[in-house]
């Protein structure tokens, strides 16, 4: 029994490695499917039986799970929409690729490698024998091949699945742990060689098990990788190299396009020897040896500044064309003829004495340098030709007629001179026709796709732009959205030089390999397979498996997509019904008399509001603003209300809403709750014999409802209660100051003079400044009479001057400015404001004084 139970965790874990699906559950389920309980203490290993009806279950499973994940992280933050019906792959449009945090840069790539067909094909139907699989016992070689059918699931869905874009997450974790480890550097570029490189490895196993070194046979080598030859002259002599090349870089800075790019790439660096009018070769010069069918640049924009001690992106503008052509046999023969031609030149212009003449007045010809061009196709180093002299025959007689033999080889000279100069001016015509002679235009490369990056060295989003073979178009690749594009749009997007966004590789592929691009055929019909029937069987499983899961979660959604629909339904219609029911109950109580004892306005703003014919408009945001009220949400169908009223809010425009005039009503409301509460303070700080602080707000109060009374007759309080006990307060707050003014104790002196600066005489300003009435008028009168009838009473000087002092205001109220004390804060919540108002009510028509607590 232990035996069975360690054989069965030996296989799991031998699945584990060799699927890359980690959860054992998963595994086990998929395995209990599979595999006969009695059968398991027969196998140590994995058989080919057994490995093809796992993977089948597994990746139904592993369907499943690809399902529940896309369900789980759909709206988490993406930016996706989470209607069902953008989820759904439209007919003949590619699938895209969801960014799984940082991923835009996998996406790219894939989406490049994916829609190669003779790339896809490769991937689809990657598959290992068992004799190598029971030899790969590395991590790397099991991780490989773990993230190779993480690849392969993935391109099986992007031929064949119904989802409008797929999710990566399994593929791209292999990435990262391979990065989280010992390969710390967290680099795209990084990334994008080790993504290569782990599928070059892969396919190593399945081209040749037993010999890792030998990669003639490995698809990926043959499909992506080329070979340049690299000579340098070491001491005199040359040293040749064949080296091979995947991504092929090419410098930015310095050139205009990607012919210049090449060039610049190929051609060798010149030095001049010093004490020496001779150049010497430095560095190394290249050449393209053998092309592969599937060529890739990538472009250098991105540098380190030393300075700054940080990286930056070069964002010059680059040219590039959608054909280019590579057989440049031609253009080596015409640039060596050129430079032999250059060097003919430099020898017959080049004096022996430079400045001297030759005797017969005739000076000798100025030395010219002109530079000598090095293609990148040149392999050997310049041609050394002999110095001869221009002359060719001299004869005895001549001799002896030195100076008519100098004058015709002076000619001579000149000649051959003007024809060494025609004929590089011809060569070089050549060379500047090149790219459009047919002749040299045999072998073209088209582009097949352009990786973007806009942004920054430090941070950025890439995108891809890919050549779509079959309809003669160009699509966009940008996550999960894939749109058609235009030739014109990508230019404006890869060139560089105006915005952030610039290529960063460019892949094209040979135009003469129509294998290339060439779609899965029917081996006995010949017809072109397409989606589903241009996969394995195995993998055309996986994706019916993947798509049904999307079926039922699609059905899923939409129950709950209806459900939701009904609970909104029932949400607006409990809404509806509870802003109709509480609108009628403010507009009923609205419509009841004010009593001494009970003003409905105080229950709640929109009586107020009702009361003053405010704006409809007002009222309905008021009502909503109290439904949205958190504090207000007590049950669920509470709550549901809440959000149904901040919902409505949201869809109020600015146009529909002037919220100046909104704030201006409230904030008359809220100088009424004012008004009333410095009102009933007032009342009860008078019953309770505090005359003078009732005064300080029976004053104020009428002084902020006179403000209210004058935009309307309801929004205000009634001004004769508040004009009757503010008489009465200042009449009996008279009578207490001439009272003290008459001690003989000094301190009551002075406290009489301070309230009549302090209370009375501010009050009595203020009253005569407002439309006074009669009875004011009589109060104010007695006031004065009584202060007057002083000056004939002995007193003190002191006192005389203290009364001389305020006297003249008392008589005057239209002298100064009035400044009247502001009263302590007080209540003014609506339920608070009610009960004192009829507990205050109540003190007032009884003999008793009732306390409100």
């Amino acid at each position: 029994m232990f035996a069975c139970l360690f054989q069965s965790q030996t296989l799991l874990n031998q699945l584990r490695e060799i699927t890359g699906i980690q959860d054992l559950q998963v595994l086990q389920s998929a395995l209990n499917v599979c595999l006969v309980q009695q059968h398991l203490s027969m196998y140590s290993g994995v058989d080919c039986l057994t490995y093809s009806c796992f993977y089948s279950r597994a990746l139904e499973v592993s369907a499943e799970e690809n399902a529940a994940c896309m369900k789980r992280k759909r709206c988490e933050g993406s930016g996706e929409s989470c209607s069902p019906a953008d989820w759904i792959r439209q007919e003949d449009c590619p699938v895209g690729i969801r960014n799984v945090g940082n991923t835009c840069w996998f996406s790219a790539v894939i989406q490049s490698l994916f829609h190669l067909p003779v790339f896809r094909r490769l991937v689809l139907n990657y598959c290992l024998s068992e004799r190598v699989l029971e030899k790969c016992k590395s991590h790397s070689e099991k991780r490989n091949i773990a993230f190779m059918q993480e690849l392969r699931c993935l391109f099986a869905l992007m031929v064949g699945s119904n989802r409008r874009f797929v999710d990566p997450s399994a593929a791209v974790e292999l990435l990262r742990d391979a990065f989280r480890t010992s390969e710390a550097q967290q680099d795209v570029s990084e990334f994008t060689h080790k993504l290569l490189d782990w599928l070059e490895d892969a396919f190593q196993l399945a081209a040749n098990g037993n010999n890792p070194e030998d990669k003639q046979n490995n698809p990926m080598v043959q499909l992506f990788y080329g070979t340049f030859v690299a000579e340098r002259l070491h001491e005199e002599k040359i040293v040749s190299n064949i080296e091979q090349f995947g991504q092929y870089p090419l410098q930015v800075n310095g050139f205009n396009n990607l012919d210049e790019c090449l060039e610049g790439a190929m051609v060798e660096g010149e030095i001049e020897l010093l004490h020496s009018d001779q150049t010497m070769s430095s560095g190394q010069e290249r050449w393209f040896s053998k092309l592969p069918p599937v060529l890739t640049f990538e472009l250098s924009r991105f540098e380190f500044n030393q300075s700054l001690g940080r990286p930056e992106k070069i964002h010059k503008k680059l040219e590039f064309p959608q054909v280019i052509y590579m057989d440049r046999g031609e253009v080596k023969r015409l640039k060596d003829q050129l430079t032999v031609l250059q060097q003919k030149l430099e020898g017959q212009t080049e004096p022996d004495d430079a400045g001297s003449s030759d005797g017969s007045g005739c000076p000798q010809t100025a030395t010219q340098r002109t530079p000598i061009h090095k293609p990148f196709t040149q392999c050997r180093p310049p041609i050394e030709v002999p110095l001869q002299p221009a002359p060719h025959s001299v004869t005895e007689e001549e001799l002896y007629f030195v100076r008519s033999c100098l004058q015709r080889w002076r000619a001579e000279v000149e000649n051959t001179i003007n024809e060494l100069k025609a004929s590089i001016d011809k060569v070089s015509q050549a060379l500047e026709g090149m790219y459009s002679d047919n002749s040299l235009c045999q072998v073209p490369y088209r582009l097949h796709a352009v990786l973007v990056h806009e942004g920054q060295a430090s941070a950025g989003h890439y995108w891809a732009y890919i050549y779509d073979h079959a309809n003669k178009r160009w699509l966009k690749y940008n996550d999960v959205m894939v749109t058609e594009s235009t030739w014109e749009e990508l230019v404006r997007d890869s060139y560089g030089g105006m915005t952030n966004a610039s290529a960063y590789c460019l892949m094209y592929i040979n135009g003469k390999l129509p294998y290339l691009i060439a779609e899965d055929t029917d081996n006995e019909t010949g017809q072109v397979l397409k989606g589903m029937d241009s996969l394995p069987s195995i993998m055309r499983c996986y994706v019916r498996e993947d798509n049904r899961w999307f079926q039922q979660e699609l059905r899923e959604w939409e129950e709950q997509f209806c459900q939701a629909q009904r609970e909104e339904a029932q949400v607006q219609t409990h809404t509806e019904k509870a802003f109709h029911e509480e609108y009628s109950r403010l507009y009923e109580l609205s419509q009841e008399e004010t009593t001494p004892q009970q003003d409905p306005r105080l229950q709640h703003v929109l009586v107020y509001f009702f009361q003053n014919q405010a704006p409809n408009r007002v009222i309905e945001r008021t009502l909503l603003e109290q439904f949205a009220d958190r504090n207000l949400s007590f049950d669920d169908r509470a709550i549901s209300i809440m959000r149904e009223a901040r919902s409505k809010i949201r869809l109020i425009k600015p146009e529909d809403m002037d919220m100046d005039e909104y704030l201006q009503w409230h904030d008359d409301y809220s100088m009424f709750k004012t008004v009333f509460a410095y009102l009933l303070t007032g009342l009860e700080q008078y019953q309770n014999g505090k005359i003078r602080e009732a005064l300080n707000y029976l004053a104020h109060a009428h002084q902020d409802n006179s403000v209210l009374l004058r935009k309307g007759e309801k929004k205000g309080v009634d001004q004769s209660l508040i004009a009757l006990y503010r008489r009465k307060c200042l009449k009996e707050l008279n009578e207490n100051a001439a009272t003290l003014f008459k001690s003989p104790d000094e301190n009551d002196v002075a406290e009489a003079v301070t309230i009549m600066n302090e209370c009375i005489i501010p009050c009595m300003h203020l009253m005569v400044r407002d439309s006074v009435s009669q009875e004011d008028l009589d109060v104010i009168e007695l006031i004065r009479s009584c202060w007057c009838s002083y000056l004939g009473q002995d007193m003190d000087d002191s006192v005389q001057e203290k009364l001389s002092e305020f006297l003249p205001r008392v008589l005057d109220c239209s002298a100064e400015m009035v400044v009247l004390k502001e009263p302590p804060k007080v209540r003014n919540s609506p339920h608070d404001l009610c009960s004192r108002l009829t507990a205050v009510m109540e003190s007032i028509h009884s003999t008793s004084v009732v306390t409100v607590k």
